[in-house]
């Protein structure tokens, strides 16, 4: 018997976020067959996200605006890192958002505190993968592991990292008659 292919469109071009949607889809479906595609798009907030909200909006934003430049798929997820202020130390994390015509998930990753070289650089402006690069003498690891990979010698990689909020972002898809209900 063939699987019916879904089709998943990712608001994003980061290979990265592309292996995190497949993994986390395939672990969480395991009889389904995905392909996912590619589309950039706006999050319509700033490119470094400084709070938990405006990282949700660009999110959600994302996933609107994959819906509405790509309609003919099955999901659209969004994917949006963003950096927080907690007790005078700057955190960061990302949210996921997962739609389908019927429902819409969401979940953020894990948070970690960025060391205070990359903190300051971010303060001042700098997009979170930008500053790692400079404090780390790295290019492009925003297409890599992260910050996080940086920071744990790839114990941890950005993948990982979004891979376990993909899944999170999925359990009502999983559980689609509790989260349907009036």
């Amino acid at each position: 018997m063939n699987k019916v292919v879904q089709k998943v469109v990712v608001a994003s071009t980061n290979p990265v976020k592309l292996k995190a949607v497949q993994s986390g889809l395939q672990a969480m479906f395991p009889e389904q067959e995905f392909t996912v595609e590619a589309i950039s798009v706006p999050s319509e907030v700033a490119d470094q996200p400084m709070s938990d909200t405006e990282t949700l909006t660009g999110a959600f934003n994302r996933v609107c605006n994959a819906l509405d430049a790509y309609p003919q798929a099955d999901y659209w997820v969004g994917i949006e890192g963003g950096v927080q202020m907690l007790h005078d130390e700057l955190a960061a994390f990302a949210w996921i958002v997962v739609r389908t015509p019927r429902l819409v998930g969401k979940a953020r990753s894990g948070m970690f505190f960025l060391p205070k070289a990359v903190a300051e650089l971010v303060q001042q402006g700098v997009e979170l993968g930008e500053a790692d690069d400079r404090v780390f003498g790295h290019s492009n690891s925003k297409q890599n592991g992260g910050a996080i990979g940086l920071l744990t010698d790839n114990v941890v990689d950005r993948k990982q990292l979004y891979e376990q909020a993909v899944k999170l972002a999925l359990v009502p898809f999983k559980n689609e008659s509790l989260y349907l209900r009036d």
